[in-house]
């Protein structure tokens, strides 16, 4: 126990150890609902180091139990060594170097199984409303306004702008009118919509519908 007192207390596990005191301080956070898992995603950017695709609160706490753990164990390996001054200085500096590097090799050979067991989905784009029937919520649409409500395949709701190709002199769009999407124009951020009338879709296709089969009747 003194042995592992004496490591844990010296450099350069003390480093990680205090490391490990935060992380423990911030999962305790998470636990009580005070902290969530996300909150240094926008400020550190992990995939330059290839451990990107997770979390960096979860990244970054296996790093440092790792490091930890090695930084522990090659410090109690060097206490047992004979080796003083100036070289045991390096040692020490190179047990730290060694926590870093291999702590980095883990949580990247994690990361790297993690993705390919769950490989990450595309975000959601406005490409994904094309095809789909609007409602419209203004009081018309022309070549220059128009707002419509549309659903997304998860079942959520955007407001999303709409233009009509050609106007007539009859007002086809009024509020509450269904609309089709069927173009997307990126310079003005908006969709283009046609006319859809509900009553006409024939829906999916049904199945034939097949008939009983009968056994011929016996003469004579």
């Amino acid at each position: 126990m003194q042995e592992f007192l004496s490591a844990a207390l010296s450099f350069p596990a003390a480093l990680f150890g205090a490391a490990l005191v935060v992380v423990i301080c911030f999962r305790l956070l998470v636990l009580a609902g005070a902290a969530d898992h996300h909150s240094f995603d926008a400020d550190l950017d992990t995939d330059l180091a290839g451990i990107g695709g997770v979390p960096v609160a979860v990244s970054v706490s296996v790093m440092i139990v790792v490091a930890w753990f090695t930084s522990l164990t090659g410090t109690v390996l060097l206490h047992r060594s004979s080796v003083t001054g100036t070289p045991r200085a390096a040692l020490a500096c190179a047990v730290l170097a060694g926590a870093l590097l291999v702590s980095w090799a883990v949580v990247r050979m994690l990361v790297t199984r993690y993705r390919r067991r769950f490989p990450a989905e595309p975000p959601p784009s406005r490409q994904d409303f094309l095809g789909r029937v609007c409602t419209v919520r203004t009081g018309s649409v022309s070549s220059d306004f128009g707002q419509a409500e549309v659903a997304a395949a998860d079942g959520s709701t955007a407001i999303v702008q709409v233009r009509q190709l050609r106007q007539t002199d009859e007002a086809v769009f009024t509020a509450g009118s269904a609309g089709l999407l069927y173009a997307y124009d990126d310079e003005g951020e908006f969709f283009w919509v046609s006319p859809y009338d509900v009553t006409l879709d024939p829906g999916p296709p049904t199945p034939p519908r097949q008939l009983p089969r009968t056994r011929p009747r016996r003469t004579g």
